[in-house]
């Protein structure tokens, strides 16, 4: 019995563990998160970097990994960053669609606002859909060829 309580308890610590690293909230207000990162946009005269994905999507993750890894020296301190929860394409519809509907070819997909909400890049076809073929580097190379260069 102690063997089984055991092995449940190590389980739901782990299911906790992996949750706590999925890096969008699920019941989050994206409308009021991009709000707040445009007001910060604003004091910090930097831009909002808006990225539209999913938990379940692994392209999505790839591309968080690498915005916290590699990445991060091009998006600190030039970008707000805010990651919107899309679902399976069922959640936060009207933001993306205020935003051009980058989503409409694939997910993981970035919008780089100005801090007066204007839309100064916007990934339309899917760039970033394969993240996880385009590794590290890749996904570094675009970002600074595409989303940093719009700052």
């Amino acid at each position: 019995m102690r063997r089984i309580l055991g092995s449940i308890a190590v389980a739901a610590l782990s299911l906790a563990v992996q949750a706590a690293e999925l890096p969008y909230n699920e019941s989050a207000n994206a409308a009021a998160d991009v709000q707040r990162a445009l007001a910060a946009a604003r004091a910090d005269r930097n831009d909002v970097l808006v990225v539209f994905g999913a938990n379940w999507c692994p392209d999505c993750r790839e591309l968080d990994k690498a915005l916290n890894g590699s990445s991060h020296a091009l998006i600190a301190g030039h970008f707000q960053v805010v990651k919107i929860d899309v679902g399976r394409f069922d959640k936060n519809l009207e933001l993306a669609n205020q935003y051009g509907n980058p989503i409409r070819m694939g997910i993981p997909a970035v919008v780089v606002l100005s801090a007066d909400n204007r839309i100064v890049y916007s990934s339309k076809g899917g760039e970033l859909a394969n993240a996880r073929k385009m590794g590290d580097t890749g996904i570094y190379d675009f970002l600074s060829q595409h989303v940093a260069a719009a700052h």
